[in-house]
């Protein structure tokens, strides 16, 4: 393959055109977005700003406001009004370095970006700073470094001192990582056994490793959702969203020091000082945790005194606006999953606190997150978790929802899996074919996305080779997607991608079949974790997706077809934006709870407790898993095909897929024992 490829660095002007959607909205990511309308978090970096508003009958404080700062996705911001109707939209795009494994950015960059988004969506929208309410922050696990002050410090080999974000895709600390996964510290179980590059500690002890004077420089580490909550106000609390999902922090061991009446903010107590002590991070004990978090709560607990003057006035806000505690950003995708109020079956006579467990999130953007839940603790080799979720302490679920007597939903442990490269591994393939520009242009002439027009050339192709079915155009081509590693479930970040199949072909055709092959390799992927997880105690039979690839329906239909499993889709295409403002309504007290603001959303088209519940799970559209079954109808089902042809097909690619692994292993060794 060859082509041009594209810069990381690169940046375009803030807020161009483009970037801009007026009340009433506009043609779907599918149609209007080019080669990233399906990828989500695509290539070209950017922040993402939304608002839910509901129409004051007095001049007071109404809006919601969220802001979700993604990898590179183009999406603008959102503004709703209380039936759900666009209002205004905005986005800034941010800069991205990229040198190998190190994949930096600004947290000042960012916050610039930030401002200049919720200004122009608020002007968009006609909405002035006072009438915001509260707002929330939703953000990529990328790890920021600041010094005492709160300035820059800089994580970059260049030194570059405006890089002080080291990205969540960025792999540098494969090394670190093998040497805290030889330790015996038991926080490992809770990881899948060991924790992966993208997590924050492997990270945190190469910055030490290899970058000293910055390591004595910063005052505090912080995931990026945390830092641009403390940003605003001031307030250095951390969310037990992201603590726990990637610092190790014990959730469960966080709750049993939890009185039920202060459970929501409180000092941090589920460190684990022997692991940091044991991998050589002992010092940021030091304080009671203060460069790491001494005090950690739940999502959407109000923060300091809400914006301080000084950020207000940059993003043209109140101060004194409340902002609640953050989420990661796919961990927000939960809220707000289906446009239309789900009513329970009447006839329903208790609550299916089981039918939860038998499914599977699909999250699916620049990488994809597969997140699953139990009843109890389940320890998968290669397999994030089992997070602590929430207590049941904290589901007092409306009455208004339950079909019986249930009060209470039990807790659950999440299981979170993922693919490190997905939506990134598409746009690479397309890119840096020789037939991309020629593709891009067709696309362009006909007003619509790349992925739309390799659709369409695969559909003709079934008809001009009398092929059986669409699928079968690549049995001769097999592709191992493990581009950037394998998160799970085999756990090698030195995994690397496999085609098998090339010719000379430089063919727009042939770029076709190597996109449905590569749609198939990640399809293949989702099957391996899902087989994975079944067998080590979990009972997935549906699938759920959101993000920007679930608008693709040559994606859905053969992650359908290959894992065997039907894929309910939700009806809000904007969760996770939706789920910061929704941390700002619990911040503001404009509800007293997170089951008042579903219930009050429900003007909105959302559902109570498909949001709410899958906002405390912290797994991103968690709230759909909640569903009882006549509940989950409402929204759009992908089925499998029905011809036990395509079903025999899939069984020998996936033979295949799997092997394409096992013989990188056989090389590996092969040269392994040649260098010795």
């Amino acid at each position: 393959m060859s082509g041009p490829r594209r810069d990381w660095s690169d940046r375009t002007p803030l807020l161009s055109p483009q970037h801009y959607r007026h009340r009433g909205g506009g043609a779907s990511a599918f149609s209007d977005r080019g080669s990233s309308s399906f990828s989500g978090r695509g290539a070209s970096a950017s922040l993402e700003m939304a608002a839910a508003a509901a129409v004051p009958a007095v001049p007071t404080p109404s809006v919601l406001l969220g802001v979700d700062v993604g990898t590179g996705s183009a999406r603008a911001g959102r503004l709703f009004d209380e039936d759900g109707k666009l209002l205004g939209s905005a986005s800034s795009p941010i800069q991205i370095w990229k040198d190998g494994d190190c994949i930096e950015q600004s947290s000042t960059d960012i916050w610039l970006a930030i401002c200049a988004a919720v200004k122009a969506a608020c002007s968009l929208a006609n909405v002035a700073g006072e009438e915001v309410a509260g707002l929330g922050f939703a953000a990529t696990c990328s790890l920021v470094a600041v010094d005492a002050d709160g300035s820059p410090v800089t994580v970059s080999s260049s030194g570059d001192s405006r890089r002080n974000i080291i990205v969540w895709m960025d792999h540098r600390a494969v090394k670190q990582a093998e040497k805290i996964n030889s330790s015996s510290s038991p926080v490992l179980q809770y990881c899948g056994g060991s924790l992966s590059p993208e997590m924050q500690p492997p990270k945190l002890l190469w910055v030490k490793e290899n970058l000293q004077e910055s390591w004595t420089m910063a005052f505090r580490w912080m995931d990026l959702s945390d830092w641009l909550a403390y940003r605003a106000t001031g307030d250095d609390t951390r969310s037990l969203c992201t603590t726990v999902c990637k610092w190790t922090y014990l959730g469960h061991a966080h709750m049993q020091q939890v009185n039920e009446k202060d459970s929501r903010n409180m000092e941090a107590c589920g460190w684990d000082d022997d692991f940091w002590e044991e991998i050589g991070l002992g010092d940021l004990i030091d304080g009671h945790h203060a460069k790491i978090g001494r005090s950690v709560a739940f999502p959407g607990h109000p923060l300091g005194s809400g914006l301080t003057p000084d950020a207000a006035k940059e993003l043209g806000l109140k101060a004194g606006t409340p902002v609640g505690t953050s989420l990661i950003d796919a961990h927000a995708g939960g809220v707000g999953v289906m446009e239309s109020v789900a009513v329970p079956d009447p006839e329903a006579k208790e609550y299916d606190k089981e039918a939860i467990c038998h499914r599977l999130v699909l999250v699916c953007g620049t990488s994809t997150c597969h997140m699953a839940v139990s009843r109890s603790k389940l320890f998968i080799p290669g397999v994030w978790g089992p997070f602590w979720s929430v207590s049941k302490s904290l589901f007092n679920v409306p009455d208004l929802l339950l079909p019986g007597e249930l009060a209470m939903v039990p807790e659950y442990w999440l299981t979170e899996g993922g693919q490190s490269a997905t939506g990134a591994l598409l746009d690479y393939i397309i890119e840096n074919h020789v037939a991309s520009p020629r593709l891009a242009n067709r696309a362009a002439s006909q007003n619509i996305s790349v992925f739309e027009l390799l659709n369409k050339i695969l559909e003709s192709m079934v008809q001009d080779l009398n092929s059986p079915f669409l699928a079968a155009l690549t049995e001769d081509i097999h592709v191992l997607p493990d581009f950037h590693g394998n998160r799970s479930p085999i756990a090698d970040p030195k995994a690397k991608g496999v085609v098998c199949g090339l010719t000379l072909d430089t063919s727009e055709k042939q770029l076709a079949l190597l996109y449905l092959a590569t749609v198939q390799g990640i399809a293949y992927g989702t099957r391996h974790i899902v087989e994975h997880c079944n067998a080590h105690g979990h009972r997935i039979d549906t699938l759920l997706a959101c993000g920007g690839l679930a608008k693709n329906p040559l994606f859905l239909q053969e992650h359908a077809d290959i894992v065997g499993c039907s894929i309910v889709l939700p009806r809000e295409s904007e969760s996770v934006l939706l789920g910061a403002a929704i941390l700002g309504a619990v911040a503001s007290k404009k509800y007293s709870s997170l089951s008042d603001a579903m219930k009050a959303l429900n003007a909105a088209g959302q559902d109570p407790l498909g949001m709410w519940t899958s906002l405390l799970l912290g797994s991103y559209c968690i709230g759909l898993m909640a569903m009882p079954r006549n509940i989950l109808s409402g929204g759009d089902v992908i089925h499998p095909a029905k011809d036990p042809k395509v079903k025999k097909y899939h069984d020998a690619k996936y033979r295949i897929f799997r092997e394409l692994y096992e013989q990188q292993l056989s090389h590996r060794s092969i040269m392994a024992q040649a260098l010795a």
